[in-house]
């Protein structure tokens, strides 16, 4: 097998978590694993043709047997059986020891998309992820302030987030390419922590993002079976909870859960990489497939509805559980009426999610804990969760998940200029290192700029119109960015030069890049992150 080459930046503490039996692990994950990658990324590729030919999706033809079968996924460990409320974040200490205090039932140590790939925020976050298995998790701010993890016996059960399929880690080679970045996030908390985890009862749990289809999430269960019988562990041990975060896996939810079931736990309703999967595949699919403003889309929308309900229907039909979308709010220290009129829409998403059948939801800060975990509380009563709830009244067609024209609302020049806005804002943020950027009193992460550099694409390359008329085109769009550009400078100081050339790049460019962060970590590599 041939060995990994380490050429990376140096980070503190990384000779405990790039140890050599820890990268001969990772090695031989990529050596098995990293061709049939390639393949499933190139058959996500002819897919996408096929949609932009078609302008369509339906469900399966070959697989209408798993969908119609009597099969439940392996019952789910005792320690995430009650998942009425899960926080999100970063794995940068601080920010990892406020979650696990924050009296959630699950962590999502996010490895993803509120995660900047720099080389020291990957082995950073291993690190904090070995140190709260192990109960020892402590970080002194530079004004001298020290946290530490209240009680690590009764902190969230945490589930790190592995990056997608379609990313690469360039820090690590094997015979001169890239090394999976999946495998190298997944392959170093499992093989650090995944005895240990095992024995306390608490993992090792993941969640996996922005899969497109069953074959994806079939290469994940040869990855964990293959982990757990070089590990040691029983087959099994190791659960997933997928994000359903495109329209492509919306389409095979059923399949998705069958190709894992001896390591499902749960299907997640991801719902903004979910707007930006649907802007995506259909970005030159004429009027029919334009969204309004990204903020009027809500879950009431036909299609969004459509979607949540089918995930319920779906996991409780099959033994698993189903997780609610992000509350991205972040409380205004300054401002209660603010905080008001936020917490009332949480609220009330909160409540849609917990009578529609759902068993649990994400908030992104640890004060939204105490309201999600309330509603959830109200519905739920003396139960750990709602599996019994069975949505037998869902009857969900391909026309139902793709009724973007059914969606209410309007393309406003406040919406443009909020794309135009966060997309740079939240550029710089990512470069600087930070992925998940407090914007507006809301918590963005990759997904809300992958939204907003696609929709104002999209836009422009369909001459879609504002609710006043004007027609949304380069000229307007390159106005609003020296203006936006301009008054980011004014409020932040300065901004990353690179964060204005990268969004208009991805924005108004006449290809369409698959994903920003792609771009945008080819920055990083050149400035040696």
């Amino acid at each position: 097998m041939t060995e990994l080459v380490v050429s990376a930046p140096s980070v503190h503490r990384s000779d405990e978590v790039l140890t050599t039996e820890a990268l001969a692990f990772v090695a031989d994950l990529d050596e098995r694993f990293h061709v049939r990658r390639d393949e499933l990324l190139a058959a996500r590729r002819d897919r996408r043709a096929e949609v932009a030919r078609t302008a369509t999706l339906d469900f399966l033809p070959g697989t209408a047997a798993v969908r119609a079968g009597d099969w439940t996924v392996a019952p789910v460990p005792e320690a995430l059986r009650d998942r009425r409320v899960e926080i999100t974040g970063p794995t940068d200490p601080k920010m990892a020891i406020n979650a696990l205090n924050s009296g959630a039932r699950v962590w999502l140590a996010d490895l993803e998309d509120a995660n900047t790939p720099h080389w020291r925020n990957v082995v950073g976050g291993q690190l904090t992820l070995r140190d709260a298995t192990r109960g020892c998790l402590a970080f002194t701010s530079p004004d001298g302030r020290e946290y530490a993890v209240a009680d690590p016996a009764t902190a969230p059960v945490v589930l790190p987030r592995p990056r997608g399929w379609h990313f690469d880690e360039a820090h690590l080679t094997r015979e001169g390419r890239p090394v999976v970045a999946a495998l190298v996030d997944f392959g170093l908390h499992v093989f650090h922590n995944g005895r240990e985890l095992h024995e306390q009862g608490r993992g090792p749990f993941y969640y996996l993002p922005k899969m497109e289809s069953h074959l994806e999430a079939r290469l994940w269960d040869e990855v964990f079976t293959h982990a757990e019988a070089t590990l040691g562990l029983p087959h099994g041990a190791i659960r997933a909870t997928v994000l359903i975060e495109t329209i492509t896996a919306a389409f095979e939810m059923d399949e998705i859960l069958h190709e894992l079931r001896d390591h499902a736990a749960g299907l997640n309703a991801g719902r903004w990489d979910y707007l930006f999967s649907i802007i995506k595949n259909f970005r030159d699919a004429g009027a029919d497939f334009t969204l309004p403003d990204r903020n009027a889309v809500t879950m009431a929308a036909p299609m969004m509805r459509a979607y949540s309900d089918l995930l319920v229907q779906t996991c409780h039909r099959r033994g698993a559980f189903a997780i609610g979308g992000m509350a991205a709010f972040i409380p205004s220290r300054r401002d209660p009426e603010v905080n008001e009129r936020a917490f009332a829409k949480v609220r009330e998403d909160k409540t849609r999610e917990a009578t529609a059948g759902f068993d649990g939801s994400w908030v992104a800060h640890p004060d939204l804990v105490p309201l999600c975990a309330e509603v959830f509380d109200g519905v739920l009563g003396p139960r750990d969760n709602q599996l019994d709830v069975r949505r037998e009244d869902v009857a969900v067609t391909a026309a139902d998940l793709l009724a973007v024209d059914r969606t209410p609302g309007e393309r406003t020049e406040q919406g443009l200029r909020g794309n135009v806005r966060i997309g740079m804002h939240y550029l710089h943020a990512w470069l600087s290192g930070n992925g998940a950027a407090g914007i507006d009193n809301l918590m963005e992460d990759a997904a809300t700029a992958e939204i907003s550099r696609s929709q104002v694409w999209q836009w422009v390359h369909t001459g879609a119109t504002l609710d006043t008329g004007e027609v949304i085109d380069r000229a307007l769009v390159e106005r609003l960015v020296d203006e936006e550009h301009a008054a980011l400078e004014a409020s932040l100081g300065s901004v990353d030069p690179d964060a204005r050339r990268l969004f208009v790049g991805c924005a108004l460019g006449d290809d369409y890049p698959d994903f920003l962060t792609l771009q945008a970590y080819e920055v990083l590599l050149a400035r040696g992150e």
